[in-house]
């Protein structure tokens, strides 16, 4: 940076905030740092004694924060996304579709890492809404070496740090087990639960069936709803490990891969996530444990996010969740606002 008389200012850069105090009137910046000085304000900055002035120096290889915030924006920003404009070398990220977050967390540890610049997001694997802000970006210091932004662009690799998996629509097909349910000895409460769930994602139920604790017919009617055009099953109750509990069986008897059969969540531990190909399409199918039925939040409202926006589950992503996986059920619920499942 320079320092220039404030009547040659015209056209620089500031490097440094100016207040201006009023008595009993105002105090407080008058033009912030990386304020590109204009004719009117000359009179302005010479009122409140500021004569001289230290601006930035144009350099071959520097960058003004704000052209590297320009930089930062492009490596960070994939689809379905925009970003605000650049304000003292800030630029934020917000989501322009509903869906779910995907960071490149290697990246952006890598750019992170760099110094002199900084991503900050929300977590990813979580569901964001139009509107949603993703992300903030800054550049640390009023200018910046290319070399360095270089560097961060090299790091950064190819591809966006940030993507949103749009929710895909969804037919669902539901399996009640559980030979009460069947006998109609008690009222099926799960099933208006999930209904409620699945309503806050592009989906229809197109069918419920009730097979009791037989586990061919679980089998079978797994796979008669996947022949129905099922995008998704929903197997609910039956999953705990006693010898009477027959949905896991039934589940793996259809051919599915399983993913997992447990999940370090609590409410949730007894999930079963499993995916069943069917013509190149991957169908999952979900075996959900009964705290669903009566717990606000579970292990079910981290993976259905994910298995709406055709986002696959692998085994270390659930074993993952065992930070975070322990659901504090607050008398005020604020989730997705809130460490479960992070």
């Amino acid at each position: 940076m320079k320092e220039i008389r404030t009547e040659d200012a015209v056209g620089h850069i500031l490097c440094h905030d100016i207040t201006q105090i009023i008595k009993d009137k105002k105090k407080g910046v008058l033009f912030s740092k990386g304020h590109i000085v204009k004719e009117e304000d000359i009179p302005l900055l010479l009122s409140v004694g500021k004569e001289h002035l230290f601006v930035w120096e144009k350099k071959e290889g520097i960058l003004h924060e704000n052209e590297g915030a320009d930089i930062l924006y492009k490596i960070c920003a994939g689809p379905s996304m925009h970003g605000t404009d650049v304000k003292e070398g800030k630029i934020e990220l917000v989501a322009d579709t509903d869906g779910v977050l995907k960071i490149r967390r290697d990246a952006l540890l890598a750019v992170n890492s760099l110094g002199e610049m900084m991503i900050a997001s929300r977590h990813g694997d979580f569901p964001v809404k139009k509107g949603d802000k993703l992300a903030g970006t800054r550049i640390i210091p009023l200018v910046i070496e290319k070399e360095k932004m270089d560097k961060a662009v090299e790091a950064a690799g190819p591809d966006p740090i940030f993507s949103i998996l749009p929710y895909q629509f969804k037919k669902v097909g539901i399996v009640t087990t559980g030979s009460e349910v069947k006998k109609g000895l008690i009222q099926d409460t799960f099933t208006p639960v999930l209904k409620d769930k699945l309503a806050e994602y592009p989906t229809e139920v197109i069918g419920q069936t009730t097979p009791g604790d037989d586990k061919a017919q679980i089998t079978a009617d797994i796979l008669a709803f996947i022949d129905q055009g099922a995008d998704m099953v929903i197997c609910s109750g039956g999953m705990s490990v006693d010898p009477d509990d027959r949905t896991p069986g039934g589940i793996r008897d259809t051919g599915a891969r399983v993913v997992t059969y447990g999940a370090p969540v609590l409410p949730g531990a007894m999930l079963l996530i499993a995916y069943y190909e069917k013509d190149g399409k991957r169908i999952p199918i979900l075996g959900l444990p009964g705290c669903v039925m009566y717990a606000k939040r579970t292990v079910f409202d981290l993976v259905l996010p994910r298995i709406m926006a055709d986002d696959e589950i692998f085994a270390e992503e659930v074993a993952a969740y065992g930070e975070g996986g322990l659901c504090l059920n607050c008398k005020v619920c604020t989730f997705p606002n809130c460490g479960f499942g992070k």
